[in-house]
């Protein structure tokens, strides 16, 4: 008779162990929603960008029949290295380490790679905001599409503070048409497709970009994306 109650405690204490493993199991997550700028970046390859080791690209504008020369970009995004060339001249530097002499070249490319990669700076630029989603109308295909604006902060420094983007994209995210605003005034600065993708090892980038009437064209030619 002596051992029943031993037998008893050894039950309820093993009883006791398997509840208290199920109350300190790993509980389960639910997986973060994406926000609007996470979904079009991503439609775009953002998931590749951490394997970028260089960019090239070439940043031209056509206007009717007039060629534009352009300047070309060499960008290694990990160490922020850039080279700028323009015919001849050739500029070196390091983001990281900036000094006047290179201030003129970097608002060029700080220009360029915006159009180049806008997707991504939707993400990357997180001073600016971002609105609500709104269903709207294409300003030049007149396409039904969803909208959203970018604004950047009049005091938040950058070479043109202050500015919005109204971007356009489809519903699989991607972007259609844009409207800059310089300054967030109310009457477009310049407005924009964003057209004729092209994969770059799993980075898709407009090559054209066309106003109205099909006459003027920011467009990039000789692009590379090489991956580590």
């Amino acid at each position: 008779m002596r051992y029943i109650p031993r037998l008893i405690i050894c039950l309820m204490l093993l009883s006791s162990c398997k509840s208290e493993k199920k109350e300190t199991g790993v509980k389960e997550t639910t997986p973060k929603e994406l926000t609007i700028a996470e979904k079009i970046a991503n439609a775009h390859g953002f998931e590749n960008w951490k394997n970028v080791a260089e960019v090239r690209f070439t940043f031209k504008v056509d206007r009717d029949t007039i060629k534009g020369k352009g300047r070309s970009w060499v960008w290694r995004p990990k160490d922020d290295k850039v080279k700028m060339i323009v015919g001849e001249t050739e500029v070196a530097y390091s983001r990281r380490q900036m000094d006047s002499a290179h201030i003129g070249a970097d608002q060029g490319f700080i220009n360029d790679k915006f159009w180049l990669l806008v997707p991504f700076q939707l993400v990357w630029d997180t001073s600016a905001t971002i609105s609500e989603l709104k269903e709207m109308v294409s300003p030049i295909k007149k396409d039904s599409l969803q909208m959203i604006t970018l604004t950047y902060p009049s005091d938040g420094g950058g070479y043109t503070p202050g500015d919005a983007y109204d971007i356009f994209f489809d519903d699989k995210y991607m972007i259609r048409e844009w409207v800059f605003r310089q300054g967030n005034s109310e009457k477009p600065s310049l407005t924009t497709t964003f057209e004729n993708f092209k994969d770059f090892n799993g980075i898709k980038i407009a090559i054209d970009h066309k106003q109205e009437g099909g006459n003027w064209n920011l467009n990039f030619a000789d692009v590379n994306i090489t991956l580590e």
